[in-house]
């Protein structure tokens, strides 16, 4: 597993429907529908604490979420993009967006796609 995924700490689905005060299968449609990422670590979907603030999924998450599968991204790129610093950020676009750098965040996703 790569340093960008072991640095992070994870929520399990399960977890994450209690962070979030939902169901499992809730949380299955939030990933669906681009509102969080998940990635299969041990065989089993996980989504980064960052993902979810205040048990709600991230402010901008989603937005940037689209804008990554618009540039052709693929999931696993856009997880490794949203937790590896940018450079144009100075720090992981996760951190950005948990800062509430949501535009500078999206000006980042842009330079991607040129």
């Amino acid at each position: 597993m790569s340093d960008v995924f072991s640095t992070r700490e994870w929520y399990t689905i399960p977890q994450a429907a209690a962070e979030l005060g939902v169901s499992t299968g809730r949380v299955s449609t939030l990933i669906e529908d681009k509102q969080l990422l998940s990635f299969r670590i041990e065989r089993e979907p996980r989504i980064p604490r960052e993902f979810i603030k205040d048990g709600e999924p991230l402010v901008g998450l989603r937005g940037t979420l689209f804008l990554l599968a618009d540039a052709g991204l693929s999931a696993h790129e856009q997880m490794v993009w949203l937790l590896s610093v940018d450079e144009t950020l100075g720090i992981a676009p996760v951190d950005a967006l948990v800062e509430g750098r949501k535009t500078q965040v999206r000006h980042a996703v842009q330079l991607l796609a040129i």
